[in-house]
């Protein structure tokens, strides 16, 4: 993924990482669409950043995502690439329904379904770029467990084989799929995880990845250094000692 002169479409970057790479992005003279559900961020972030379009879209919502998606490509035909980057996570318990029931519903909708309907509303558009990219975004904890957040667990390992698989059946097109893999990133993702000492500075997780892309520009997966420990914990033969290491020392999870 070149990441200079494209048109990249960023659902979920009012806030967190997806705001961070925006910005990241567009300092190297991309074009550059943000997305969210609350229309007076993406106003905050247009009017501080002028190069910056955007839209309002809740990936949790398969008709406000298909109206975005015509909103954005009138606006911007020349997109090229589109970052699923919008997701949720929650602590839950799952010795009763009343404790993960309604929670998991709204992760699997919002982390799973909406890259889904996103792709959905994108894929016929960019099949016509000559150089296309989908960037999916999900998670240390898809490879090593974090018990407090099961189905934001789940659903980031979906996120990753479904990057696995359409890798596959756009091999031979012009879409090409990039997997994003953070670790835990200090973000708001969850209450007081800005400030965990454990997580890794939203800015210096920004300047790695960037700096990813551009020495590989043919990148599948996106690994900063500390989400290694994590992603390989299998393969280098100690997943059980990777498993214990997180949920003794990191209570309010990883991104």
């Amino acid at each position: 993924m070149n990441i200079t002169d494209r048109t990249i479409f960023i659902p979920g970057a009012t806030s967190g990482i997806g705001r961070a790479l925006a910005l990241a992005f567009a300092e190297r003279g991309n074009t550059v669409i943000v997305g969210g559900r609350r229309t007076e961020l993406i106003d905050e972030l247009r009017r501080s950043h002028p190069a910056i379009d955007g839209v309002v879209i809740d990936v949790a919502d398969a008709a406000s995502v298909q109206r975005a998606a015509d909103e954005v490509i009138a606006r911007h035909p020349d997109l090229d690439t589109v970052v699923a980057m919008a997701g949720i996570m929650a602590a839950e318990d799952w010795t009763s329904p009343a404790g993960f029931l309604a929670s998991a519903e709204r992760t699997v909708e919002t982390n799973l379904l909406g890259p889904i309907r996103l792709i959905g509303a994108f894929i016929e558009h960019l099949l016509t770029c000559p150089d296309a990219t989908i960037v999916t975004v999900s998670s240390g904890l898809a490879f090593t467990p974090l018990r407090v957040t099961p189905s934001y667990n789940a659903t980031k390992a979906a996120i990753h084989m479904l990057s696995e698989s359409l890798r596959l059946q756009y091999e031979g097109t012009s879409v090409g799929i990039v997997e994003l893999v953070p670790p835990a990133v200090q973000t708001d993702l969850l209450p007081g995880h800005a400030e965990n000492p454990q997580a890794l500075p939203l800015e210096a997780f920004v300047a790695e990845v960037m700096g990813i892309l551009e020495r590989e520009p043919d990148v599948r997966e996106v690994l900063v250094d500390r989400v290694r420990f994590l992603r390989h914990g299998e393969a280098r033969g100690d997943y059980d000692e990777v498993v214990r290491m997180v949920n003794a020392t990191d209570p309010h999870g990883q991104r």
